[in-house]
């Protein structure tokens, strides 16, 4: 993939990645500070932009792209295969709704990023203004994680799943 960002300016480079589904901030973060060089805030900043740039399509237009294209087989078997997905990986958004959603995306570990908050926001209705704007603070507090995690290390990622494990605890207790 480094490649293909190769004769891009660094800035726009940070901004795709983060735009992309897989790769989104986690990707994005650590190419701009390590491969660019770009200065943390910098490369946070774009990271976050990119990745919050295509919420409002995906969760306006998710559903009706996946009704009109339901009629050929592959795409059918696609959008089966990523509905499946965000409710089996949405569990948990059910009880605590867009708190649960913000915390599913917050969380920067492989397939809670703000693609898979947008599928499941869509597979359990939870609104377009609220799902929006939960994504958009579990991005930034996953883009503000994994950019102290890229300059200070895994100590780093230990100290904040101690702090989201308190967290969490107090937000689910009834």
């Amino acid at each position: 993939m480094l490649e293909q960002l190769k004769g891009l300016p660094p800035e726009l480079g940070v901004f795709l990645v983060a735009s992309l589904p897989i790769f989104e901030l986690r990707g994005a973060i650590p190419l701009g500070i390590f491969y660019y060089n770009l200065p943390p805030w910098k490369t946070l900043i774009l990271a976050i932009l990119g990745n919050v740039l295509p919420l409002p399509f995906l969760l306006l237009f998710l559903r009706p792209i996946s009704v009109i294209t339901s009629r050929w087989g592959i795409t059918r078997a696609f959008f089966d295969f990523l509905y499946k997905s965000a409710r089996k990986k949405g569990v948990s958004v059910l009880r605590l709704k867009l708190i649960g959603l913000y915390l599913f995306v917050a969380l920067p570990v492989p397939g809670t990023g703000a693609w898979m908050g947008a599928l499941v926001a869509e597979v359990f209705n939870l609104g377009f203004f609220p799902a929006l704007i939960s994504i958009s603070l579990g991005v930034i507090t996953a883009g503000l994680v994994i950019t102290f995690v890229s300059k200070f290390g895994i100590f780093a990622i230990l100290a904040f799943f101690v702090l989201l494990f308190i967290i969490s605890y107090f937000l689910s207790r009834e």
